[in-house]
């Protein structure tokens, strides 16, 4: 049920002493050969998990930066079995670094759940986060993943007391993601001292890594929330990135890149309080 790749990319980590940093991009975003210079560069520059968005055209969690990666993306023409061959592509120059892909059920059971996860793992994916999949439906979902040893990774948000956290963990495996203020992406702004005891909570629940994303956007907010998980994810800064780049006619990889490199480096300037009470 547990991918190696994920959990060998966690363990390392933890020896080092600090938090994961997961970026998020949009497959197909702006481009698909931008999109796989963006894909393939972000290791260098400090991608330790890669979270990989399918072009989705109803995506109810996302606020209007992602809504409007998704747009960019459909109009490429990609949308999910074209953003796991961009995957693909990726595996041919490395084959380390953890891929989640990130969407919605629709695509996934038009494709069919065998079938969806076969390719998936032929394509190197390890993870898999289904925003609108709901705990007591996953069941098939969970068996045709862990057929091929894809993880699924659910979500847990402020709302989620002790009872329905027994649910979400419940068949998740790889790390568990906690949504750091209700609402959609890229609007409210995490906050640390609300997300410690929330994300102890949730590691104690499953047992996992927890990673903490939505309101992270700046090195100084990465870093801050860096020091209390076990990772931290950034979406909306980056893609707003690709828009910003395309709005000043400059290349997208670059800009988005440095932009990583500066979230990347915030990330590691820290060290992760759950590393600290390990070694205590």
């Amino acid at each position: 049920m547990t991918t190696a790749r994920i959990d060998a990319r966690f363990a390392a980590l933890k020896a080092e002493g600090r938090a994961a940093f997961i970026p998020y991009v949009m497959g197909g975003d702006p481009s698909r050969e931008e999109a796989l210079a963006i894909l393939n560069g972000l290791p260098a520059a400090g991608a330790d998990i890669i979270e990989l968005g399918f072009p989705f055209s109803d995506p109810m969690a996302e606020g209007p930066p992602i809504q409007r990666a998704a747009i960019r993306g459909m109009a490429a023409g990609f949308g999910l079995r074209s953003t796991m061959d961009l995957a693909k592509e990726f595996r041919q120059g490395d084959d380390a670094t953890p891929i989640v892909l990130m969407g919605y059920l629709n695509p996934i059971e038009s494709l069919g759940y065998d079938a969806f996860a076969a390719y998936a793992a032929d394509c190197g994916i390890d993870g898999l986060i289904v925003v609108d999949c709901p705990p007591e439906e996953a069941g098939p979902l969970i068996e045709a993943l862990d057929k091929v040893s894809i993880s699924l990774i659910r979500l847990a948000t402020p709302t989620s007391d002790d009872e329905r956290l027994k649910i979400v963990v419940r068949g998740t495996s790889g790390f568990v993601y906690y949504v750091a203020v209700a609402g959609v992406t890229g609007v409210k702004e995490a906050n640390a001292e609300v997300v410690a005891p929330a994300v102890e909570r949730v590691r104690k629940a499953s047992g996992l890594p927890v990673a903490v994303g939505f309101g992270v956007k700046t090195p100084e907010k990465a870093a801050e929330i860096a020091r209390v998980a076990d990772a931290v994810v950034v979406g909306s800064a980056l893609v707003d990135e690709v828009a910003a780049a395309l709005e000043a006619g400059e290349a997208v990889a670059p800009r988005v890149l440095a932009r990583v490199k500066a979230l990347g480096d915030a990330v590691r300037s820290v060290v992760s309080s759950a590393s600290v009470a390990e070694t205590v």
